[in-house]
């Protein structure tokens, strides 16, 4: 085992066997100790969140199995805090894709001229480039296509799968009472036919879920979407 890239909420390492392994941590994205999700700066540390993500991770992965949505899923170690992924290819230096139920975050700072905060919207999907140097910043369709990150047919599928994964959380969080604002995913290329997959996760620290109108911070998001 080879320890291969260290980020912000997990390391990754490569396996004998070809495949990779997850290692959650503790860490999440934002600012001065508070959680964002949109943030490309570890925030804070809560103890157990590895963990917790990880299981809401396992739970949303196997319900896109279930559904024949592609993952690089294979299996998942709760108690070590380590998931076993297929190797992928990533787009370019790799993107981050979301799905917008609301305007929030920086969506209504770019936006805020026009959009009022927590405007509903209609599951807008964007684009960001993973490039801390530069804030992770938007690109278009065309953009992608021009600069030989992604074709634009690769683009539909993209957006496609982003909508279809997006719903099915976001029917899986009303079911507890949640309503999904935003939702953050990425996707690469796996297999020998280099088909789109959903990579990395999906947990508490990549969205903005409120409940009764106040947002749901990712370890009770968690603890809410795993108790029976």
């Amino acid at each position: 085992m080879k320890l291969v890239y260290k980020g912000k909420t997990k390391d990754v390492y490569l396996l004998e066997d070809g495949n990779y392994m997850l290692k959650f941590k503790d860490d999440m994205t934002g600012e001065n100790g508070v959680f964002d999700p949109g943030s490309n700066t570890v925030g804070l540390t809560m103890e157990g969140a590895g963990r917790a993500g990880l299981r809401l991770t396992k739970m949303f992965f196997e319900i896109l199995r279930d559904k024949g949505i592609p993952t690089h899923y294979i299996d998942a170690d709760i108690d070590a805090a380590t998931m076993t992924v297929k190797p992928a290819t990533l787009f370019g230096n790799g993107l981050e894709v979301i799905c917008r139920y609301r305007a929030v975050g920086s969506f209504l700072r770019r936006y805020g001229m026009y959009a009022k905060e927590g405007q509903p919207l209609d599951a807008f999907v964007e684009v960001t480039l993973k490039d801390d140097a530069r804030q992770d910043p938007p690109i278009t369709e065309d953009a992608l296509d021009m600069l030989g990150i992604l074709t634009h047919d690769e683009y539909k599928i993209l957006k496609d799968l982003t909508k279809k994964i997006a719903a099915i959380v976001k029917d899986e969080l009303e079911k507890k009472g949640m309503d999904l604002y935003d939702i953050k995913f990425e996707f690469g290329r796996i297999g020998e036919d280099n088909h789109i997959a959903l990579i990395d996760e999906i947990s508490g620290g990549n969205m903005r879920a409120f409940k009764d109108g106040k947002q749901v911070e990712p370890l009770e998001l968690e603890k809410l979407m795993l108790e029976q």
